[in-house]
């Protein structure tokens, strides 16, 4: 249970409610970010573990404030396979379409994941990687993690020095506006060590326009 809050930590806006299991070399995730004014989000993934981290399948929902689903996707990554709606009544739209999606396509709690074991998989300071968005239309996109400087946190009892992580698309993100939109500033705040901790998360609620710090 995490909370989440305002983008300058002054105010509660909800809570993150996090499952994690594994059974031999599947590893399974819930996630449900629960916000005070009756809306959430969950992300439901399954992802094999070996050398490198694979995902199979997983779910998306984003509920209102009545908490009725307005954006319900299955994502289907062995298979290539988006399929679901968004929207309500008349403006509900379905689909059902055909992508590329390798194994190495990571949404929503997988992409710490990817930053815990950024050093065996990174290149030139970054690690490349496919997502699907909600926008509400669901979206593919090809994100980078960048590892950035050192710095330091300030949490209850003193400081924590932490190296900073920034999520960006691959494309020019300063000059498409279209991009920058759909993929605003996100950034991890991580405490090294065996494992790495993720001390705080400054970035958009689910691609949305409202900023949020998890810490």
């Amino acid at each position: 249970m995490t909370a989440i809050l305002a983008p300058d930590g002054s105010t509660t806006l909800g809570f993150i409610d996090y499952h994690q299991y594994r059974r031999n070399d599947v590893l399974k995730i819930v996630r449900i970010a629960r916000f005070s004014d009756g809306s959430s989000d969950e992300d439901r993934v399954e992802a094999r573990v070996g050398r490198t981290l694979q995902t199979l399948r997983g779910h998306s929902i984003i509920r209102n404030t009545q908490g009725v689903a307005t954006v319900d996707l299955r994502i289907d990554v062995a298979g290539g396979r988006i399929t679901g709606f968004s929207g309500l009544g008349a403006d509900r739209q379905t689909y059902d379409e055909q992508v590329d999606l390798p194994g190495g396509t990571y949404w929503g709690p997988l992409i710490f994941l990817a930053i815990k074991n950024f050093d065996r998989n990174s290149e030139d300071d970054q690690v490349t990687f496919r997502t699907v968005v909600a926008t509400p239309k669901p979206r593919v996109l090809d994100m980078k993690l960048l590892r950035q400087e050192r710095t330091s946190i300030r949490r209850p009892g003193g400081r924590i020095d932490v190296l900073r992580f920034a999520l960006r698309p691959t494309v020019n993100w300063l000059v498409d506006p279209i991009i920058r939109r759909l993929a605003p500033e996100t950034d991890f705040f991580v405490q090294l060590g065996a494992p790495p901790g993720l001390v705080r998360f400054d970035g958009p609620r689910n691609f949305a326009d409202q900023k949020i710090r998890i810490e």
